[in-house]
């Protein structure tokens, strides 16, 4: 069945293409891939197995791979610390994401229609046209100690002395889970869109409450979605870097902070070790969603 899928592609992609129009886009495809992907991330994978050296000693002697760089991030108590939390907050980023998009995208998919579904959408994309870190600026704005949410505070007599709201990871959180809605809400809408409605209906006639047709139907249904939007929102939320420097303090220093300082200090092994432990992590945690959610690669692509 799927080798005729894979032959029926290349047929009406031939049909349309033509042969040029093929090897065009599948040349660029795989120089992307080779180019943008592989041999940077291949040199990274390099860097960080070789030690920092002097320009003189580069490929002498002393330039041999060594676990050097890694073995400095499990005997660095403090950058393990930056690690985990780094990883933990992204996970609290993730279920709130979660939380908040899975009823919009149920909303969009299943009940607005007409019109309203267009002005939803385009009150969901608008705030993205902006750039991210105007995003975070304003947000940093409204959480500052003489910010709008402090003056609104002190106005309805609700605290009498401005809150940091910039201690710990409260405001990094809150501002990536804004960053990253529209991660987690499109691949879940996308998935509920072709769930069949009379489904639900039917559910509903047979006395079933809306939680148990959401817990039996909705959410098995729209797994495949949850699990990319659940991976993408991670992914991005553990390799950001202009969130904690904007919305953070010095209590809240992430993980890609420490790896963007040992690239500024030009230690490239060091960083490129702490970027690959970083990008393994992320694998991981894509492998444990697909689990979870018991989704194979194929249904993310479908």
């Amino acid at each position: 069945m799927e080798t005729l899928q894979v032959r029926d592609f290349w047929n009406n992609a031939l049909r349309d293409l033509g042969k040029i129009g093929v090897a065009y886009i599948m040349i660029t495809v795989g120089a992307w891939l080779v180019f943008m992907i592989l041999i940077p991330q291949l040199i990274m994978l390099d860097y960080s197995f070789r030690p920092m050296l002097a320009l003189r000693d580069i490929g002498g002697p002393k330039d041999v791979w060594t676990l050097k760089n890694y073995l400095v991030f499990f005997t660095n108590k403090l950058h393990m610390a930056i690690f985990f939390k780094t990883i933990w907050s992204s996970l609290i980023v993730t279920s709130a994401a979660l939380a908040i998009c899975y009823p919009i995208a149920f909303y969009l998919a299943k009940v607005a229609r007409g019109g309203k579904v267009g002005l939803l959408m385009l009150g969901l994309i608008i705030p993205y046209w902006i750039n991210e870190l105007l995003r975070l600026f304003a947000w940093q704005i409204i959480l500052a100690d003489s910010g709008i949410m402090n003056q609104l505070l002190i106005f309805l007599g609700i605290i009498a002395d401005p809150i940091n709201f910039r201690a710990g990871n409260g405001a990094v959180v809150l501002g990536m889970t804004y960053a990253y809605i529209l991660f987690m809400v499109f691949p879940i809408y996308n998935v509920m869109e072709s769930l069949d409605r009379n489904q639900l209906d039917a559910a509903r006639d047979l006395g079933a409450s809306w939680l148990r047709i959401h817990r039996k139907i909705v959410i098995p249904y729209a797994k495949p979605g949850i699990a990319v939007g659940c991976t993408m929102t991670f992914m991005l939320a553990a390799g950001t870097v202009a969130a904690p420097q904007l919305l953070g303090s010095p209590s809240s220093f992430w993980f890609t902070q420490v790896i963007n300082t040992n690239f500024e200090c030009a230690n490239w092994n060091q960083g490129a070790a702490y970027a690959t432990l970083l990008m393994l992590l992320c694998m991981i945690f894509m492998f444990i969603m697909l689990k979870i959610f018991k989704v194979g690669l194929k249904e993310l692509t479908q």
